[in-house]
């Protein structure tokens, strides 16, 4: 299995984003720690109201992440994660959805999917693997937060259907895998290792190897990719990011606690047909 590469950092005023070159009619972006108001740990760019920050930080780092991305904040939509394959199919009238108080934000699910181009879709990370779908044919997006509960759960598979049901093909999506926790940083144990193993079977010896402590290492980025291709994606069309969190460059909940989140932002680009609906 080949690892393809074609994400890249830019630098938006005081912003950075690391962003893809490939997935055709859209714009996703991933944030880094660069360019924020919030302090101490959560230094600069936390762009979660559920972590602890003070919330008039994170709100500002929310218009300064919008306004360098020529969007408003008004067009975002955030969901109240639980780390299982809970999807939520969301359009205009959802715009707005937990981008100022985090009790407001769409109920529990970990997949966003939209066929609207004015909706901008939000996951929050901070080790966990954020990834971005879109069809540029039929011009639906998704984007999943993938830890490893909502991989064993089958997150990457539930987009991939929920995409279907907006006429999205598996053979003609594409994919962008973001920075996540590196293999050589995620120890987990047996509950884990077992969990993993269940779901992947005979795939399981190339996602984890045992450290030697009795505990186990997993790769939660190589683990996601294997899933998509479950679900019919083609190898060539996923793009794994080469950036790792805990490296200082984005948040790491492993590495520091408490801390800030990144953010997964992506939507299509104006003009496209809006053809998407909603659960609410």
């Amino acid at each position: 299995m080949t690892l393809t590469d074609v994400s890249s950092l830019r630098q938006s005023g005081e912003l950075e984003f690391l962003t893809w070159n490939e997935l055709g009619g859209l714009d996703a972006y991933v944030t880094t720690r660069a360019g924020g108001v919030s302090a101490g740990p959560y230094e600069s760019l936390n762009l979660s109201l559920s972590v602890g920050d003070d919330a008039g930080a994170v709100l500002e780092n929310r218009r300064r992440t919008a306004a360098a991305i020529g969007a408003d904040l008004g067009d975002f939509v955030f969901l109240r994660q639980v780390h299982g394959a809970g999807v939520r199919v969301v359009g205009a009238a959802d715009r707005g959805t937990g981008t100022l108080t985090h009790d407001e934000s769409l109920p529990e699910g970990d997949v966003l999917v939209t066929a609207d181009p004015s909706v901008v879709l939000a996951i929050l990370t901070a080790d966990c693997v954020p990834i971005v779908l879109h069809d540029p044919q039929a011009r639906v997006l998704a984007c999943v937060h993938a830890g490893w509960r909502g991989t064993v759960a089958g997150a990457c598979a539930a987009a991939v259907t929920a995409m279907g049901s907006l006429g999205a093909a598996p053979g003609r999506i594409v994919a962008g895998i973001g920075p996540a926790i590196g293999a050589d940083r995620y120890q987990v144990d047996r509950d884990v290792y077992e969990a993993v193993t269940a779901s992947f079977g005979p795939s399981t010896g190339r996602i984890m190897r045992p450290d030697g402590t009795g505990r186990w290492l997993l790769d939660l980025p190589t683990a996601n990719h294997l899933a998509l291709r479950e679900a019919g994606i083609t190898d060539s069309n996923i793009h794994t990011a080469r950036y790792v969190t805990g490296d200082g460059l984005f948040f790491s909940d492993r590495s520091a606690r408490p801390c800030g989140r990144l953010a997964l932002i992506a939507r299509l680009r104006p003009g496209t047909p809006t053809t998407g609906g909603s659960t609410r």
